[in-house]
């Protein structure tokens, strides 16, 4: 298939955003279509000096890039699905997601902070970087002497940080330190079990946003689409969506399907990152009502 028409792709400008919307173009491009990258500033993105649980209202690394979408300023918007609200603004909707990566967090260690048999790997009373509210909650309840300070910046940023010693360690997302290819053979790395330490809804999961209406650009979506994925990750949104909850609550949801057609769901939530973690894990045969009965464990 050919087609001159120009898609218009609305992305972040991080390093991470920009390799997802690399990939995205280079996979609409072996499909036969033109594609042009539209960086846009998000509020998440100009507002560094605050932790997530401070800036106001949800959907911060999201919402302008929506807007754009919203204007006809870009025609198909990126996002990493586990920034993305479970609602999209009215015109808006999800055309497609992709497939999985590594939904893990990952534990970067500076050398001297490493204690082989010590909770976490880590040693005494160390220094832990991380903004995110979901890692907090778990970080201390598997670790309570630790001390967190909150960390912002993209992933190199983040990791340059804890090379100058600023942390003792840092949690980072695991697809994103394998999109980006970047070596930490200087660190330690405790790769945490998504089973255990839970991660964020969809994490791991591009979505691909479209305005309602767009058939050229839904169908554009569709093509990126991974039915598989959308199995797993729309029990988690579920959840997510009955729990009220955003990049602000210390919410963390993971789901695997097996080879017997299985779903199991892991889900740890606090009150709030400093308060005690609830954990929940349970399996069915089948989706129907999964995710409310996931919602009413953890509420219980």
């Amino acid at each position: 298939m050919e087609t001159s028409l120009v898609i218009r792709l609305g992305s972040r400008g991080s390093e991470l955003a920009l390799w997802q919307a690399n990939f995205t173009k280079d996979k609409l491009e072996e499909a036969g279509y033109h594609v042009e990258i539209i960086i846009i500033k998000t509020t998440g993105d100009i507002t560094t000096h605050l932790s997530f649980d401070k800036i106001e209202g949800k959907g911060f690394f999201t919402k302008e890039i929506e807007d754009a979408l919203l204007n006809n300023e870009i025609d198909l918007a990126v996002h990493s699905m586990k920034d993305l609200p479970t609602e999209s603004p009215k015109g808006l909707r999800i055309g497609g997601i992709s497939y999985r990566a590594n939904p893990s967090d990952w534990l970067v260690i500076r050398r001297e902070a490493y204690v082989p048999g010590h909770d976490l790997f880590l040693k005494e009373n160390a220094i832990v970087g991380t903004s995110s509210a979901r890692r907090k909650a778990q970080l201390l309840h598997l670790k309570p002497d630790i001390e967190i300070r909150d960390l912002r910046g993209n992933v190199p940023t983040r990791i340059q940080k804890l090379r100058e010693g600023n942390f003792d360690a840092i949690l980072l997302a695991a697809a994103g330190i394998e999109r980006l290819n970047i070596s930490l053979d200087e660190f330690e790395i405790v790769q945490l079990n998504p089973k255990e330490f839970v991660p964020a809804a969809a994490q791991g999961v591009l979505a691909f946003q479209v305005r309602e209406g767009d058939a050229f650009a839904l169908d554009v979506a569709k093509k990126l689409h991974n039915s598989k994925t959308l199995e797993t990750v729309g029990i988690e949104r579920k959840i997510l969506k009955l729990m009220e909850g955003g990049c602000q609550m210390p919410l963390g949801i993971y789901c695997e399907k097996d080879q017997n057609h299985y779903f199991h769901v892991w889900a740890a939530v606090a009150d709030q990152w400093s308060g005690p973690l609830r954990k929940v894990q349970l399996s069915r045969s089948t989706n129907f009502q999964l995710a409310e009965d996931v919602v009413k464990a953890l509420k219980c």
